[in-house]
């Protein structure tokens, strides 16, 4: 079922509580001032049926220029406008400024009510009419029908009604199946219920149940109830006023402007890359660096503008501005904003969000500039590619797009998958997390790890080759230690490294010895095989071998990298195969015994205790054994 949301705007005194009051029957001023005033402060809500069965809510803004900022937070994810003008007054500043509002913010569907036409003739109807036209001229109310009211006398009340329903038929349905997210218009707190939040669902839909998170902050929550025009109900869809009474947030956690949205679905900001567009009839321009007041969701917060593609942005003016914020804020891709000046306070300009968390750009960059135009106009595959090209060094995973995007799980895992089939990202598991890395990224880091290798057997070629965590530091310090293995293992996986114990090498890197080294391996080798448990020390080795010590350091490093010799610590190496016998008979020994003692393990080896406790602190590291006060465990 389609859910609509109906706005009214317009300037001060111009008769719209009392217009929707003639519609519903009932009067959005909530406050004892407002009634008292007889003008809107606050947002007012409530909600009518449609001839056509469709139930539809319906938001009162104010029209006071001072209260600017409540009407933003009301427009804010409106389907239907009606720009309100009294017949005696015609077009005044606040109708002017909240057209161009409603202009800025990509609002489609509208029609403009002329009320209080009891208080005027047919002549100056007439005028006025002629000037009303004149000012929708350009802008989404331009062929738009002008509706006569007389909101006391009830006279034409049933024709906005009627068109009302007809261009509900015009509304586009909400996305259903996407992030749900609400920007909060009110809270207040119900003796027996606790905090309860208002809003207009933008987008997805909310259960009785859910886990949410209100943004910006760590504040999680429960959806203890729903309600939807005043009935509470199970599920709230996009489209909807919805009220949320929400259970593990005090009234003084949330405020107006935050966004209600599932736990970990958004990530802050401090930075927006926008397409910003000032509006014609101002006379003002922007300069680099301008202050200025961001509205954006139920949001207000201060902000520098930097201009990435002009030096000024002059009226009717667009360019591409990454906004500085001096709070945080949450937002997604395609979202409107609406931007006044400090001081003095007027709407000068909109926009649309392109990227909710960027990195900090330079102006003038032309890779910046191409990047945003992407961004601007490419589908949703596309900014999911760049963004996965922007972090690939971070080597995200699928959820964490998903966040960046303020995007479904299963959207985003659709749409890298078929990424993936095209050759344009690479996946790869751990545990239970997809990570994703961009194919040029892949590339790039592939090309530089094997000629980093390369390098390594040139300089060292009697080594096997570099160890995973040299290679880890060196080129993935921005990937967590388990994910930058599981890189390394990918390489080698599509065969463009190979490994061999620790050390990883180019594919078909083979040691090869020339005579003088051959002699000397041959002679390390037997001197460490038959000492088996009681190996010889290194400056032994230099003694008893008539060969250069810088040679046969090098042939001893060569076997440790090859696993032909096993470097316990830097006093005692064994030859691989004395090393797994002693690893045997160790395991053999606690299978009996429970435990073993390094005086047991010195005594069963025949060997000393310097090399039983190396052995046994050796497999400690390894997670073979496991210390329990003197000894020794499985």
């Amino acid at each position: 079922m389609k859910h609509i949301i109906i706005g009214t705007a317009g300037h001060i005194d111009h008769g719209k509580t009392t217009l929707i009051k003639a519609l519903t029957g009932r009067n959005t001023d909530r406050l004892k001032e407002e009634q008292k005033r007889g003008i809107s402060i606050e947002l007012g809500f409530t909600y009518f049926d449609l001839p056509s069965g469709k139930r539809a809510g319906i938001i009162d803004v104010p029209g006071h220029e001072k209260f600017i900022k409540n009407m933003l937070a009301g427009v804010m994810g409106i389907d239907i406008v009606l720009l309100v003008i009294a017949a005696d007054e015609g077009v005044m500043p606040q109708t002017s400024e909240h057209l161009a509002i409603l202009d800025l913010l990509g609002i489609k569907k509208g029609f403009i009510v002329l009320t209080k036409i009891d208080l005027v003739d047919e002549e100056w109807l007439g005028l006025v009419k002629e000037d009303v036209r004149g000012e929708v001229k350009g802008t989404f109310l331009e062929n738009s029908p002008i509706v006569p009211v007389s909101s006391t006398k009830k006279t034409g009340i049933e024709e906005v009604i009627q068109l009302i329903d007809k261009l509900t038929l015009e509304v586009e349905d909400r996305e259903t199946d996407d992030m749900p997210r609400l920007p909060v218009d009110r809270v207040f707190s119900m003796s027996g219920f606790g905090t309860i939040v208002t809003g207009t669902l933008l987008s997805g839909t909310f259960k009785v149940g859910d886990e949410i998170q209100a943004f910006p902050g760590n504040k999680i929550a429960r959806i203890r109830s729903l309600q939807v025009h005043d009935e509470d109900t199970p599920i709230a869809y996009a489209g909807q006023r919805v009220a949320i009474n929400i259970a593990g947030l005090k009234r003084d956690e949330v405020d107006r402007g935050d966004v209600i949205a599932p736990k970990d679905s958004m990530k802050e900001t401090l930075m927006l890359d926008a397409k910003i567009k000032l509006i014609k009839n101002i006379n003002r321009s922007i300069e680099n660096r301008t202050r200025l007041r961001l509205y954006i969701g139920t949001k207000e917060v201060l902000c520098r503008i930097v201009l990435l593609d002009k030096d000024i942005l002059n009226p009717g003016e667009e360019a591409y501005a990454q906004l500085r914020l001096e709070e945080e804020i949450v937002a997604k891709r395609g979202d409107r904003f609406i931007i006044r000046f400090y001081s003095p306070m007027f709407t000068i300009g909109g926009g649309e969000v392109l990227e909710p968390n960027p990195n900090k750009k330079k102006r003038f960059d032309e890779e910046a500039i191409k990047e945003l135009q992407i961004k601007e106009e490419g589908a949703s595959i596309d900014i999911i590619e760049k963004i996965i090209l922007d972090k690939s060094k971070t080597f995200p995973t699928i959820k964490e797009i998903s966040t960046f995007t303020v995007m479904l799980e299963d959207k985003v895992k659709g749409e890298v998958e078929n990424l993936a089939k095209d050759n344009k990202v690479i996946l790869f598991t751990l545990t239970r997390e997809i990570h994703v890395i961009h194919i040029d990224y892949f590339n790039k880091l592939k090309k530089a790890i094997v000629e980093e290798l390369e390098t390594f057997h040139k300089k060292y070629p009697l080594r096997q080759g570099m160890s995973k965590e040299e290679i880890r530091s060196k080129f993935l310090k921005n990937a967590k230690p388990k994910v930058g293995d599981r890189f390394i293992d990918l390489l080698i996986e599509k065969g463009y490294i190979e490994q061999k114990m620790e050390s990883v090498y180019v594919k078909g890197f083979e040691i090869k010895y020339n005579g003088l080294q051959l002699k000397i391996k041959d002679d390390l080798i037997k001197a460490y095989k038959e000492n088996s448990f009681l190996p010889p020390k290194k400056e032994d080795i230099f003694k008893s071998l008539d060969y250069d010590k810088q040679e046969i350091e090098q042939v001893l490093n060569s076997l440790i990298s090859d696993g032909e010799l096993i470097k316990i610590n830097e006093e005692v190496y064994l030859h691989k195969t004395n090393y797994e016998k002693a690893l045997e008979i160790l395991k053999e020994y606690i299978g009996k015994n429970d435990s073993i003692t390094v005086a047991e393990y010195r005594d069963i080896l025949n060997t000393n205790r310097k090399v039983a406790l190396g052995l046994l602190e050796y497999f400690d590291q390894l997670k073979i054994t496991k210390r329990d006060g003197d000894k020794r465990i499985l």
